[in-house]
């Protein structure tokens, strides 16, 4: 599997490059590219002979009504009518102009063609054959646990980034905010209060306010936590160890910690790459 520039993806199925693109969160593939598994030359031929069949048309109809609120059933009633004759042609450009299909999409252009939804795609590949459906849905299947492990990976690693920063706190804190010959218990409670000015700049509640309303949940509030807030997490504990080492007050460092969250939160949220990262909400 591989990405090209426009963030198509490709997958090899049998010797054959099919490529799959993403559009409102599902996945479509190129119908073109699976029909060319059964005539090289001629792709648009096998997806229109597809498109003829009343039980093609069947099918179409019932994903579209299942699927899109905006579909035209009077427009699929007289498609119906009218397939399996010897006279019927449908193209799916007229098909999607006709009845304003959601299932089907036509591109132009390079890398253009025909495209289905995921469900359409393999129900058109068991017509090309059940062989080749067989492997399209195990590659596809590989892609999608590719790029489930990435995200994931993705997550783990900006979850270690904040573990890390983690220590570069506690030691800020165990060098300025801790006096010498302090109990154990004090200084837990030192390191918990100083946790919670991190929670609160954050996330608007501290530790164990967010454990009393999510008793069902294991762990803590940071477990679940998206890329994002993991990622100003780690940048509020690195300044929040030298607004310590300046002496600022809890107060002061809380307020401007908020800020600095506030104003981080809104700029990543706006950035293109970080909103395809995985996104684990608290």
């Amino acid at each position: 599997m591989h990405t090209d520039k426009n963030m198509k993806k490709t997958i090899n199925v049998k010797g054959k490059e099919i490529v799959i693109f993403s559009q409102n969160a599902e996945e479509y593939i190129s119908l073109t590219d699976i029909a060319r598994y059964k005539n090289p030359n001629e792709p648009k031929d096998v997806v229109k002979n597809w498109l003829r069949s009343k039980s093609t048309i069947e099918f179409l109809g019932l994903w579209e009504e299942i699927n899109n609120p905006n579909f035209k059933g009077v427009e699929f009633d007289s498609f119906l009518k009218q397939a399996g004759s010897n006279t019927f042609v449908l193209s799916p450009q007229k098909w999607i102009e006709k009845t304003d299909a959601a299932g089907l999409i036509s591109r132009s252009g390079h890398s253009g063609g025909t495209f289905a939804h995921k469900d359409i795609a393999f129900e058109f590949a068991s017509w090309v054959s059940a062989e080749f459906k067989l492997y399209l849905i195990k590659e596809f299947q590989r892609l999608k646990l590719e790029e489930n492990e990435k995200l994931q990976l993705g997550w783990d690693v900006k979850r270690e980034l904040v573990k890390i920063n983690y220590k570069i706190h506690t030691d800020a804190i165990k060098e300025n905010l801790i006096p010498p010959e302090i109990s154990e218990r004090d200084a837990k409670m030192i390191y918990a209060s100083e946790a919670d000015i991190l929670n609160k700049a954050l996330f608007g509640i501290t530790a164990k306010e967010w454990k009393e309303k999510n008793k069902d949940k294991e762990g803590n509030m940071r477990d679940y936590a998206n890329v994002i807030q993991l990622v100003v997490l780690a940048n509020l504990e690195s300044l929040n160890s030298e607004f310590i080492k300046q002496e600022l007050s809890q107060e002061e460092r809380l307020v401007s910690l908020n800020r600095i969250a506030i104003s981080q939160m809104k700029s990543l949220i706006e950035n293109k790459r970080v909103k395809q990262l995985g996104d684990k909400s608290i």
